[in-house]
């Protein structure tokens, strides 16, 4: 099975300067130019198969481009939705700063300002990899179209690394990862490929 795990383009909530995670910001005119580019891409160079998205707007807008480049309907999963912020969802970063100051060292299965645990974060990107290999055939082509954070828990989950080791794997705006699973193992092939989206 080949994995193409891709971040969703740039979102308003980048140009406003707010904190994201749940809150649920739309595409700027630049990050549907930026999925638009990586579709064409990702339809050029592969054969999708089936395409998932976080059921928020950023990715949800990602994979339709996806979709309509490729013929491949989106299937919306949940469970890939950004890290559950709490509180700090949508707030100015300086207001946020005021309201609910730094968080401090938790142990990875606590959380404070009604966000959710490591412990728990990973947990969900754990339970969409073993869907993703346990349910799919091993010669397709998934596309999973998410967000920054999730992709480096999946990242983490993909690689068996432990929870909150402070590793954390960057991905550009439409940024594309493709892992290949055989019987014989896992392989990485590329990491944060967006080439696709370097002029716009």
């Amino acid at each position: 099975m080949r994995l193409l795990i891709i971040r969703h383009g740039e979102s308003e909530a980048d140009i406003l300067r707010v904190h994201e995670g749940r809150a649920d910001f739309p595409l700027t005119e630049r990050g549907i130019r930026q999925a638009k580019a990586m579709a064409a891409w990702a339809a050029k160079d592969y054969s999708i198969d089936r395409i998932y998205a976080s059921t928020l707007k950023r990715a949800a807008q990602t994979a339709r481009c996806l979709s309509e480049a490729t013929g491949v309907p989106v299937e919306s999963e949940p469970d890939l939705m950004e890290f559950n912020n709490g509180l700090l969802a949508g707030l100015p970063f300086d207001e946020a700063d005021k309201k609910y100051p730094g968080v401090p060292d938790l142990p990875p299965d606590k959380a404070v300002y009604g966000q959710e645990s490591k412990v728990e974060f990973r947990a969900r990107a754990e339970k969409v990899l073993a869907k993703l290999l346990n349910r799919m055939d091993t010669n397709m082509t998934v596309a999973v179209v998410t967000h920054g954070g999730m992709i480096n828990e999946l990242t983490h989950a993909f690689l068996n690394l432990p929870v909150a080791d402070g590793l954390f794997f960057c991905t550009a705006d439409t940024g594309v990862h493709e892992w290949i699973v055989t019987p014989n193992g896992r392989r990485v092939v590329q990491a944060n490929e967006s080439a696709h989206a370097k002029d716009i």
